[in-house]
């Protein structure tokens, strides 16, 4: 095996499973993601799986380690300690929600210890201590809520005794005495009885005064509260510790809150009936200026993702040659590495098409493709198996949990594949639908272009879906091909095609692919 082949195989998979320097290392900025990550506003970092979020909030906390600032990384996958208690839905949901909003601030405040114990100086222990402490207390809280009882009974409680005496002496009568002792004893002892459950009180009022505690002790610096994996909390759940982050931490100056979601399974906001909502509303209490979907996709811009994904490949595979000590066998020039790497440059650019945008996507194809080339270099067929083989394995080994999503998945490819011969289509902005977000969470679906406008229909938008590459691999080299992206405008030119998702189309009826249809014929079949 080649060595890069054999460092290519050695890539890690998931951000979590390399430590923080690594990843700071291997962190590929793009476009104005470095800035946006940087400011000091409160943001939702949307992506979904393996798109580089967890990535990016580790980066951004290497960077503001270094910049002095004190950060707080959370994965809301490990915090608690009874397994499966925020999902028992036999619990009552305050329960569930307390039990929430405690944990997640006992890890920000874990976090927040480690690094004043180990900065003692700077800021001093003996100010940053007490307002540690005052933290504790507020999320530690706990209250007693039931019927309480309450039993008053009379015993010995006071005692009063007094004595008085005389004595006279004459020499004609000789002596006489008397005396007189009064004795007189009250108790009282009042019992009080208490029934009931334990159960914990979070008072946003004591967690907001501890954390501007903290924020005013570590000044002029910013405390950086970054919580990853906030899609793994239930759904009920999730508005409940917004509502903890809205109301106690979000209005103190010098803190900044930044999470990681996947959109389509976060839900951030309550509506009671009456009055007011529970949680943050997005846009205002927190902006969602950054989605990674948006960034890195082939079709949007051949060039700009044919250099991400050369500096991701450069950067990881450097990183892992440089910690096994084999710095030598890799190049320091990104190119080179990719002509040592692929047989052609088609072969690379075939590696950024099938990656669809997905850095953890291009990081398994890399090993796939290199543990099928062997000894040699990576091919176009490498590739196009390496994708294959991912694809079955992981996507749409996922999407045949849901039967209703499969089926619609090969409807989907039997209609724009089969019959348009194009690889993506469009659906009506705003339009949502639940299969639709699951195969989008599965990454068999890619959006590349939202808002699209068209002449014939004015007013209307429309979304650009792309079908990943996997889906129609076998394809490729076959008659039943994609003849490009989406089919151009009206009937005459049917054997035409676009390649790159225009702003605005004179029709796109060809383009659209209308779900109605397809729940008719599985309402006809059933």
């Amino acid at each position: 095996m080649t060595p890069v082949n054999s460092i290519l195989l050695r890539l890690p998979k998931r951000a979590e499973s390399a430590v923080r320097e690594v990843l700071t290392r291997t962190f590929v900025d793009v476009g104005p993601l470095s800035a946006l990550l940087a400011s000091n506003d409160h943001q939702i970092i949307y992506g979904r799986r393996g798109t580089g979020k967890t990535h990016a909030l580790v980066y951004l906390a290497g960077c503001q380690d270094s910049t002095g600032d004190v950060t707080a990384y959370v994965d809301l996958r490990n915090i608690g300690s009874a397994g499966g208690l925020y999902a028992d839905g036999s619990r009552p949901i305050s329960e569930r929600a307390t039990s929430l909003l405690v944990d997640t601030l006992a890890a920000i405040h874990e976090c927040l210890l480690h690094f004043f114990v180990t900065h003692p100086e700077d800021p001093d222990l003996s100010l940053t201590g007490p307002a540690l402490d005052a933290l504790a207390f507020a999320i530690t809280e706990v209250q007693v809520v039931g019927t309480i009882e309450t039993e008053d009974k009379a015993q010995a409680a006071q005692s009063e005794h007094s004595k008085y005496g005389a004595q006279l002496s004459s020499p004609l009568t000789g002596q006489f005495s008397f005396g007189f002792e009064d004795h007189n004893e009250q108790r009282y002892e009042a019992r009080v009885k208490r029934a009931g459950s334990e159960k914990l009180h979070i008072n946003f009022g004591s967690v907001g005064t501890a954390f501007r505690s903290i924020a005013s002790i570590i000044q002029p610096r910013r405390l950086w509260i970054l919580l990853d994996e906030w899609s793994s909390l239930p759904l009920d759940l999730q508005p409940y510790l917004a509502d903890l982050l809205r109301r106690s931490i979000l209005p103190v100056t010098g803190i900044t809150v930044k999470f990681a979601a996947i959109e389509h399974r976060s839900r951030f906001q309550l509506q009671p009936e009456v009055g007011g909502y529970i949680g943050i509303e997005v846009g205002a209490d927190m902006a969602a200026d950054v989605n990674l979907d948006d960034f890195m996709v082939f079709d949007n811009d051949s060039e700009r993702a044919k250099a991400f994904f050369q500096d991701l490949m450069f950067k990881h595979t450097l990183a892992v040659a440089t910690d096994a000590g084999n710095k030598d066998d890799i190049t320091e020039d990104p190119a080179e590495l990719i002509r040592y790497a692929f047989t052609q440059v088609r072969a690379f650019e075939e590696f950024v098409r099938a990656s669809e945008g997905v850095p953890r996507d291009a990081i398994n194809l890399l090993s796939n493709a290199a543990q099928r080339a062997i000894d040699g270099r990576i091919s176009v067929e490498d590739v196009r198996v390496a994708a294959r083989n991912w694809y079955q394995r992981d996507k749409e080994k996922a999407v045949s949990a849901n039967p209703a999503a499969s089926q619609l998945l090969h409807y989907i490819i039997d209609t724009v594949i089969g019959e348009r011969r194009a690889r993506a289509f469009l659906l009506k902005s705003g339009e949502t639908h639940p299969l639709i977000d699951i195969l989008y969470d599965a990454r068999v679906l890619h959006v590349l272009k939202r808002n699209i406008s068209t002449h014939d229909q004015p007013g209307v938008r429309y979304d650009v879906y792309k079908l990943d590459y996997g889906c129609y691999v076998d394809m490729m080299a076959t008659q039943r091909a994609p003849l490009g992206l989406l089919p151009a405008d009206g009937e005459a030119e049917e054997s035409a095609y676009v390649d790159v998702p225009p702003d605005d189309y004179r029709s796109i009826r060809r383009a659209i692919l209308y779900l109605d249809e397809f729940e008719q014929k599985i309402g006809a079949e059933e």
